[in-house]
């Protein structure tokens, strides 16, 4: 019999060679179409809110990557096993890559707008990793195992198919992410704008090190959503459906929505995920077209209290439709701080509603919208748990000094953000170990919808200090110190740090 250990890297070199070609066949294909990614949308579709929220608080903006590497955690463990079995057996090993081939192709073929040549990637890997088994433990073996010349041939083999497999995968993974429309993007011709936003004030920025500027650059933006694999939409081919509980349906090209008059505004946006000082807020100038128009055309029957967003991989979110209505400047963004949608960012459309957690409101590379209502449908996140509405709660950050900082004794500007769209900041208080709240200098903001940063001029004495910071909304609430989760409505809480005076 062969040696186990020969059996389980036979089956980890096939399992290699499977991912390597599926990565390589999905060039033509789509990247959505690799076992990979369709096993690890399911996962993602599928899992209990409590492991989600686990990997979003272990993994942080990181959780995807963690998942797919898991998933290659768990297919390395599973060929190894069938490389084993293989090894007293062969067809149990061909049994194994058929249980490969079964599961992949079948979560490829279920993804949402899922083409009908999903299934090339998985079965071509699967074809390509039976012969690699075969291959591997086609070798005679004597009674007292491999010798001497055919160890080194397998280990040589089996390397270089592992080798090969991580390059052919790799490059093609890279390959896939940069092609497509970066280029229909580059080509793309910003309309004017009919409603540009306000013009900044000479003070809306501090300039402290280390403060968040008021606008966030796009590349320093935080990126949050459920894709494995970033959607890349061509302009020539978007279409916006909206349709449900409305008099008229009205179906938009891309070309038609730019057609269309365009507002921008400086926005800031935040994730419901984002804990009491994170970095998962930013603001921008976005320019689109206003949300309301479009359903004023549409016109909405009533009980419709509900607007589903979807994505073209098949993500949802609800937003209220009175939010949409009510005055605010939601709209259908297409440009963001002055340049197309980064694809990251939804290009070629995305939603962009002020005062509400992107759970509920900020739907990237947009497809449909579709009029319904609360009580008939539960989009993506509240299917696992979260608040049915998502209004941005108040909440400040301290910027400068950074957590744990080591600082010379003197004067220093403490100094961060703080936000409450749709209600605006009119107090930022600070204290400082124990002392009474200082009112801290607030700059000036070109609306309600963005954050604000504020200062504070500190006489550091040495020794370790304690900072906190709490914000005051235009209607008289501040922020309260009980410290609760993001889950399900957004984290509550002061932001507190600890500071060392030389």
């Amino acid at each position: 019999m062969k040696s186990r250990r020969y059996g389980a890297l036979a089956g980890i070199a096939a399992a290699a060679a499977a991912v390597g070609v599926a990565e390589g066949v999905a060039i033509l294909t789509g990247a959505t179409t690799t076992p990979l990614v369709a096993v690890g949308g399911v996962v993602v579709d599928s899992v209990p809110a409590e492991v989600k929220n686990f990997a979003v608080d272990v993994f942080y903006t990181y959780d995807k990557l963690a998942l797919l590497i898991g998933t290659l955690v768990l297919l390395a463990g599973f060929a190894a096993v069938t490389g084993v079995l293989a090894t007293r057996r062969p067809a149990y090993g061909f049994a194994g890559i058929g249980v490969f081939a079964a599961v992949g192709i079948a979560a490829a073929a279920t993804r949402h707008n899922a083409p009908w040549y999903a299934f090339v990637p998985t079965l071509a890997g699967a074809l390509v990793a039976a012969a690699v088994l075969w291959w591997l433990l086609r070798l005679p073996v004597t009674e007292s195992g491999y010798t001497f010349e055919q160890r080194r041939w397998f280990l040589r083999a089996a390397g270089g198919i592992l080798a090969a497999a991580a390059v052919v995968g790799f490059a093609s993974r890279w390959w896939s992410t940069r092609r497509g429309v970066q280029a229909e993007r580059d080509a793309v011709h910003l309309p004017s704008v009919a409603e540009p936003a306000a013009t900044l004030p000479p003070d809306v920025d501090a300039g402290v090190p280390n403060l968040a500027p008021f606008v966030t650059p796009n590349k320093d933006f935080y990126l949050i959503d459920t894709a494995l694999v970033v959607p890349r939409v061509s302009p020539a081919e978007w279409t916006l459906r909206i349709h449900g509980r409305v008099e008229k349906e009205l179906t938009l090209s891309f070309e038609e929505l730019l057609k269309r008059p365009m507002i921008e505004r400086y926005i800031t946006l935040a994730c419901v995920s984002n804990d009491v000082g994170g970095g998962l807020v930013g603001n921008a100038r976005w320019q689109g077209v206003r949300i309301a128009d479009l359903l004023d055309e549409v016109r909405p029957k009533p009980g419709a209290d509900q607007v589903v967003s979807r994505s073209v991989d098949g993500f949802t979110a609800g937003t209220p439709t009175a939010a949409l209505r009510d005055g605010r400047d939601a709209m259908l963004a297409i440009a963001m701080n002055g340049e197309p949608l980064p694809i990251e960012h939804g290009f070629p459309v995305r939603m962009v509603v002020p005062g509400l957690y992107g759970y509920v409101s900020a739907t990237k590379w947009l497809a449909e919208l579709e009029l319904t209502s609360f009580a008939d449908f539960d989009a993506y996140w509240i299917k696992r748990g979260w608040s049915q509405q998502g209004p941005i709660k108040t909440q400040s950050r301290i910027d400068a000094p950074r957590p744990f900082a080591d600082l010379p004794a003197g004067r220093f500007t403490i100094a961060g953000v703080a936000w409450a769209q749709r209600r605006g900041i009119s107090k930022v208080e600070v204290q400082i170990d124990n002392d009474p709240w200082q009112k801290a200098e607030l700059l000036a903001v070109p609306s309600i919808d963005t954050w604000r940063q504020w200062t504070l001029a500190w006489d550091a004495t040495p020794g370790t200090h304690s900072i906190s910071v709490r914000a005051t909304d235009n209607g008289g609430e501040t922020q309260t110190n009980s410290r609760t989760p993001p889950d399900p409505d957004g984290a509550t809480g002061w932001h507190t740090i600890e500071v060392n005076v030389k």
